[in-house]
């Protein structure tokens, strides 16, 4: 994929750890260490208030470590990763250091990347596309194509994806896609990685070479720190550090290795040939009595940090003063940090072509759309066969109006309704590890959608205004056209909104359900007169874009036209004059461009309300506001996926 022309080579690319063999071109970054004191995190629970999912937990991650935090289910391992990453902080309290200065969450995610339990990739493209966009997105101008090309295959050799560079995503086993996801994220070098159960899904083996690639970075300077549940004995001692959860409070903290003499130190005995992750989740789930107390007095009495019984206390204090030594945060790229690698306009040129890759790759998908918009187009103007210049059959047409309006209401809406909450997911993952900003994205997927759209309307517009046997002038057709994709594009903008904010189940329930009353409001009032139309019905009316597209379409092809012929086989025409129809539905003083204004003004406001709904999800403070509450208020009572 190209790229504007980059300016020149990094001056910051320099070698990195020696025991990260192969990975010359990445940029360097300094160590990082993360040190967290009374840390509390509660979630609301409906009307009883709040649950405490962190109860004051204290710990210390250092740089060149792996970490594994560990628990039994509900514990708080996942929480307490989302936290130390700004995923979600709307609900915590507490102190974070960085490098001994207080954490700036946006400064912080310059210098992190978080890769979430379920390997969420781009469809539609190769292992090696995915990681030249990322390489583009990530590293913009700093470095030539070559270099960034060089970059890419360095990392995929030390994975071992070389051999499946040419393989769609989709088509990955579980582990390559599991070493996917972490190299796409080291493309820019992070100095720290996050990792939510990491082996969930992998067999034995390939959790093995997953955790030994974990070791394997941090022992190049990195800080990996991963949650998992229930590493077997040979993954659980390839961890330099252990930081056990039970109850949301910290059970125990240090090296692997001192797990069975700590729990011996507390009359507790590992059974010889018992994995020790095994039993001390055992323990701190009171499989063996509650030890909980005992052992949380432990680990606060002066050794906050670590636990080893070899290091006096005045030792273990020495390790916090490493953290001083330490660059800060502000200076740990060179830059300031809020500024994305990438500018705007190539964050958008990436990922626009992205778009259009996934969607060529997806050619089937849209032959099939094809398919059926030329069936649709054909069973509308079959049913109205050559009505359009019989006067006898005006009012007929009417329901052709309609039945156009609906066509382009469903056809764009429901595709939306299906593939745009996945879609959240992965931008929701990619914004998080700053690949870009969310309007470079989604003016990309804006444009991206309009040549789709064009073709499904020609095929439609073309098909069924000649079946009818509508007058052939070219103004009338360009303005039937013009109506048509303006609702088709206001029907998918609503189906982007209710889809970013819905899941799929509740996104294909509400978006049918919510197009009813706007296919009422169309028609209601049709020919009455407005004096018999109660208040609120008609400032719903004024809000219904389907009774500005229905009227729209009415006038494009009623408008100005000619007197239609009577067949011989009827005696009086009533509708004869095509204005008289206009009389007949009450559009007789309606305006085609004010229609087609009314029409832009709703897809704006709906474009609009799209980007604050995803800027709100993307923001790690979603449960602050008024906002917030509705939508916990409406997942919490009205969510159709809730109890399964």
């Amino acid at each position: 994929m190209n790229t504007p022309d980059p300016t020149a080579p990094d001056q910051h690319t320099v070698p990195i750890h020696a025991t990260c063999p192969k990975l010359s071109g990445l940029i360097r970054r300094p160590p990082i260490d993360i040190e967290f004191q009374d840390l509390t995190y509660t979630v609301p629970q409906g009307r009883s208030g709040s649950k405490i999912i962190l109860r004051s937990v204290s710990g210390l991650f250092k740089s060149g470590e792996l970490t594994a935090i560990l628990g039994p289910s509900g514990a708080g391992k996942s929480t307490l990763l989302n936290v130390l990453a700004g995923y979600k902080v709307g609900n915590a309290s507490g102190q974070i250091l960085i490098n001994s200065q207080p954490q700036d969450v946006k400064q912080f995610r310059k210098l992190s990347r978080y890769i979430m339990q379920e390997d969420l990739l781009q469809p539609g493209i190769t292992v090696l596309e995915s990681m030249m966009i990322a390489a583009h997105l990530k590293l913009g101008n700093s470095q030539t194509k070559a270099q960034k090309l060089e970059t890419v295959t360095e990392i995929l050799s030390m994975l071992r994806l070389l051999k499946c560079k040419r393989t769609l995503t989709s088509r990955l086993s579980g582990g390559e896609k599991k070493r996917l996801s972490i190299a796409l994220e080291l493309v820019d070098n992070p100095p720290v990685i996050f990792l939510d159960e990491p082996t969930t899904g992998l067999d034995d083996l390939s959790s093995s070479q997953c955790v030994s690639l974990l070791s394997m970075l941090a022992s190049g300077g990195r800080t990996v720190i991963c949650s998992i549940h229930t590493p077997s004995a040979r993954l659980f001692a390839q961890f330099s550090h252990v930081y056990l959860v039970a109850e949301g409070q910290c059970m125990f903290a240090g090296l692997g290795q001192d797990v069975v003499p700590y729990l011996a130190s507390l009359n507790i005995h590992c059974p010889r040939h018992y994995n020790p992750a095994d039993f001390m989740i055992e323990v701190s789930s009171g499989e063996y009595g509650n030890f909980n107390e005992k052992m949380m007095l432990s680990i606060d009495n002066g050794r906050i940090y670590r636990w080893n019984k070899q290091l006096p206390l005045a030792q273990q204090h020495s390790d916090k003063e490493h953290l001083i030594k330490r660059p800060s945060q502000y200076d740990a790229v060179g830059k300031n940090v809020y500024e994305f690698d990438s500018s705007a306009w190539t964050q958008f040129y990436v990922l626009f072509l992205r778009m259009m890759l996934q969607n060529y790759r997806e050619i089937k998908v849209v032959i099939l759309k094809c398919v059926l918009i030329l069936f649709m187009s054909i069973v509308t103007g079959g049913m109205f066969l050559n009505m359009a210049q019989d006067g006898s059959k005006t009012l007929f047409m009417f329901g052709f109006c309609f039945i156009c309006t609906i066509v382009f209401m469903y056809i764009p809406m429901l595709p939306a309704l299906l593939y745009f909450p996945q879609e959240v997911k992965l931008l929701k993952r990619e914004y998080f590890n700053r690949w870009y900003r969310l309007r470079p994205y989604y003016l990309a997927l804006t444009l991206s959608r309009l040549p789709q759209q064009f073709v499904l309307g020609v095929i439609y517009v073309s098909i069924a205004y000649y079946i009818t046997d509508m007058p052939i002038e070219w103004i009338r057709i360009g303005k039937f056209s013009i109506i048509c994709y303006l609702i088709g594009l206001t029907s998918e903008s609503l189906g982007l909104a209710i889809s970013s904010q819905l899941n799929v189940v509740n996104s294909v329930f509400v978006g049918p359900a919510l197009s009813v009353p706007f296919m009422l409001l169309a028609i209601y009032g049709l020919g009455t007169g407005s004096s018999h139309i109660p208040p609120l019905i008609r400032i719903g009316m004024y809000g219904s874009y389907l009774r500005y597209g229905l009227e729209g379409i009415v006038l494009s092809l009623y408008e100005d036209r000619p007197k239609l012929r009577c067949p011989d086989s009827e005696v009086f025409c009533d509708l004869r004059h095509p204005n008289l129809l206009l009389v007949r539905v009450g559009m007789e003083n309606c305006n085609y461009w004010l229609d087609v204004l009314a029409l832009l003004v709703i897809l704006t406001l709906l474009k609009l309300a799209t980007f604050l709904i995803l800027k709100r999800r993307l923001s790690p403070r979603t449960s602050c506001g008024a906002l917030g509450y509705v939508g916990r208020f409406v997942k919490a009572h009205f969510s159709l996926t809730k109890g399964y």
